[in-house]
């Protein structure tokens, strides 16, 4: 091999290695919401399904209550940085061994793995810590209605049935002083629990 064919193969690689860098971080910020920074319902579904072969999982649907209210009232940009604020305390919360996603508008999702079975103390916290005043904007401020629901409880269910349970647990929340509700243990009840028409679980 000559020089100028060494050289051109060299260039050649090297714009390839560039193109795949370039691909690989298209395609993570695509699985990414712009507003929060969190997964999109697909790579969040990917991932929850991993997580859920902990048997300590235990998945959570948060929705932000009357958020056309602040956005009516304060403006989009306001609604904007509740639910960037609303995304990062759910991070936190959730810490690395879980993930958290934003499935549109203002509902999220997030499967936690509860290693020392302090869910519910964990969860109570977080409502509260997510009725806190946005930082920057303390006149914008809400609470987060939480429902949720241990993997351990309906073991043969898969993500789907069990966001589902969430969101029946979520509503039922939204009638409690706490904001926070644990899925029951029976059948799924969504035709009488008041659930918006048209929610679904991941696909």
């Amino acid at each position: 091999m000559n020089v100028l064919t060494f050289t051109v193969a060299a260039l050649l690689a090297v714009a390839w290695s560039v193109h795949a860098v370039w691909m690989v971080r298209r395609l993570h910020s695509a699985r990414r919401d712009p507003l929060t920074g969190l997964w999109t319902r697909d790579a969040f579904t990917r991932r929850a399904r991993r997580l859920l072969r902990d048997g300590r999982a235990v998945v959570v649907l948060a929705d932000v209550d009357r958020f056309k209210q602040v956005n009516d009232t304060h403006g989009h940009a306001a609604g904007d940085a509740l639910l960037a604020a609303v995304a990062s305390r759910l991070t936190h919360a959730v810490g690395r061994h879980g993930v958290v996603g934003r499935l549109g508008g203002d509902e999220f999702a997030a499967v936690l793995i509860d290693r020392d079975y302090t869910a519910p103390e964990r969860l109570d916290v977080l409502s509260r810590v997510l009725a806190r005043p946005v930082d920057g904007t303390p006149e914008v401020h809400t609470t987060v209605s939480l429902g949720w629901v241990r993997r351990t409880d309906h073991p043969g269910e898969d993500l789907s049935d069990l966001l589902r349970r969430a969101d029946e647990a979520m509503y039922a929340a939204k009638r409690t002083p706490t904001g926070v509700h644990r899925a029951r243990l029976g059948r799924l009840l969504a035709s009488v629990t008041g659930r918006r028409p048209g929610r679904r679980g991941a696909a």
